[in-house]
């Protein structure tokens, strides 16, 4: 069996098993066998240090507390057992954290006995899946797959069901410097202000300009492509040419977000030019698969 087969089912596999995770389910002839719900004492329950969720917000636990402390933990910490007695989370830590704060002495578990690998897909698929991760932590997320298990982005868009472009992207963000994904983390900067930094001479400079004068997402694009046609134009700004219209700017945003990848468009009477630019082997493959498709 090749790879790719053999990851299009993990894929499903795991698609299979987020679904009914927060379920206890009987035993039978197509299933593994599931350890029905049962209460563990919370102090013999710790965090996967891999959970690619690095952010909870204290007010967000605080309400979650206040709710089970009205109505219990509707659904229940999915875990994997470490050693006798004792479990590690798999998905669920943000209601775990919560219960702590509630003054829970025990939980309700689901028993999941997965291996290292299998735990880190599940943690960050069910996170994605979500919505609980920033774009930061859902990047992070993608890399360690990539870094830990070999997958590449095609594996990964079949795996979460988003598409190979929405992953290239996340990825682009990791190319950004600290103090900006510091802002992207703490919500002041969205995924799109972000993207668009990622090829500029000063993401940071750039940044803190957006978010000083509360720009939008175009009006943040505008400012990187300005910023990257400077780089490219040896020209003092003076004799520099005009900006693009924006419907060439607009087009050059659609094709970049489609491939995941910086495209440059340079248009002049009825003719012109297209530039994509790649970074590896493995983007300059997907492109020639994706002209080959056509």
């Amino acid at each position: 069996m090749n790879d790719d087969l053999s990851k299009r089912r993990l894929g499903r596999g795991l698609a299979a098993l987020i679904g009914e995770m927060d379920q206890s389910a009987p035993v039978d002839a197509g299933r593994p066998p599931v350890n029905p719900d049962r209460l563990v004492p919370i102090e013999f329950i710790s965090r996967n240090p891999k959970n690619p969720r690095r952010t909870f917000h204290e007010a967000e636990l605080q309400d979650l507390a206040s709710s089970i402390r009205q109505h219990g933990i509707v659904q229940p910490v999915v875990v994997r057992t470490t050693t006798a007695g004792r479990f590690e989370i798999i998905a669920g830590e943000r209601r775990w954290r919560a219960a702590q704060l509630s003054g829970l002495i025990e939980i309700p578990v689901i028993v999941r006995d997965v291996d290292d690998k299998t735990a880190l897909e599940i943690a960050i698929v069910e996170n994605v899946q979500r919505a609980d991760l920033n774009p930061l932590e859902e990047a992070l997320g993608y890399d360690q797959l990539i870094a830990e298990h070999g997958y590449t982005q095609n594996d990964l868009g079949e795996i979460i069901g988003k598409s190979r472009s929405h992953v290239a992207n996340s990825l682009r963000l990791l190319k950004l410097p600290e103090s900006v994904r510091d802002m992207l983390s703490g919500g002041s900067l969205s995924a799109g202000h972000a993207r668009a930094l990622v090829s500029t001479s000063d993401p940071a400079g750039l940044a803190r300009t957006i978010v000083a004068k509360g720009m939008s997402v175009r009006d943040a694009e505008r400012l990187a492509q300005n910023d990257i046609k400077a780089q490219n134009d040896p020209r003092p700004p003076g004799a520099r040419k005009d900006d693009k219209d924006s419907d060439t700017l607009a087009l050059e945003r659609t094709l970049s977000d489609t491939l995941g990848l910086e495209v440059a468009i340079a248009h002049k009477g009825g003719g012109g030019q297209i530039r994509i630019t790649y970074k590896s082997l493995e983007q300059l493959e997907e492109i020639c698969r994706l002209l080959e498709r056509r």
